[in-house]
């Protein structure tokens, strides 16, 4: 069975970060597209989501990296979506938004750094940006991503969830092991809640840009489960 992957970037960032991500799986024979989220809200966001899931014509993994996976946990409930990867991502539940997913940081968590809001969005502080964000990757490719941030809306920061995907579709979860954006220990709890099948892996926030193989990877891993359904019970990693 032919398979499409569907990839959906986060906050401060657009779509282009998954470039090495889409020529890994595109080589690999995989039908790929990139969705371009204004990050505006998050019903802005499902819809721009929902309009490239309505051009596929084979079942869809539906990826999402960091905030991204709250417009997948909505929008995966499209029929066309048969899986979801969260790529350090937050997984919300039902009624559950970032801004309640991050209201209570444990002591000690990094606190990223981002700025108060400008006519409604965010931004985070370029010079601390490459710390929080993108630790691992070379300082003029994090200088650039600073430089270059998709404001986030604070609409969508607080957009809720009407019915979590995962809790009717398999998921799989590639926890970042170095993020200062999204605590290793919360990604964790997310994706147990959500049954995942759990992969781990060092790399910052930006591990879709870091690591593009072992990203690449858990899809692939998502996509061969669609292609071949045998098993009826959650598998692991």
């Amino acid at each position: 069975m032919e398979t499409a992957v569907v990839l959906v970037h986060g906050g401060f960032v657009d779509g282009s970060g998954w470039e090495d991500v889409y020529r890994i799986l595109k080589k690999d024979g995989y039908q790929v597209s990139i969705v371009q989220n204004p990050t505006s809200s998050l019903a802005d966001d499902v819809a721009a989501t929902k309009r490239v899931l309505a051009g596929q014509k084979v079942p869809v993994v539906l990826v999402g990296h960091s905030y991204g996976g709250v417009v997948i946990t909505e929008a995966g409930n499209d029929p066309r979506v048969a899986a979801l990867v969260y790529i350090a991502a937050f997984a919300p539940d039902k009624g559950e938004s970032v801004a309640a997913l991050i209201k209570d940081p444990p002591p000690g968590a990094p606190v990223p750094p981002i700025l108060p809001p400008q006519d409604g969005y965010l931004l985070l502080d370029t010079s601390k940006f490459a710390a929080s964000f993108a630790g691992d990757l070379p300082k003029e490719k994090a200088e650039f991503m600073a430089n270059s941030q998709l404001p986030w809306g604070v609409a969508a920061l607080t957009g809720e969830i009407s019915e979590p995907a995962w809790k009717a579709k398999p998921s799989w979860y590639l926890v970042a092991t170095d993020d200062r954006m999204i605590p290793p220990a919360a990604q964790r709890a997310m994706s147990k809640r959500a049954g995942s099948a759990v992969s781990e892996s060092p790399g910052s926030h930006a591990i879709y840009v870091s690591q593009p193989e072992a990203v690449a990877a858990i899809i692939r891993k998502a996509a061969q489960r669609v292609a071949s359904p045998v098993r009826s019970e959650r598998e692991t990693v």
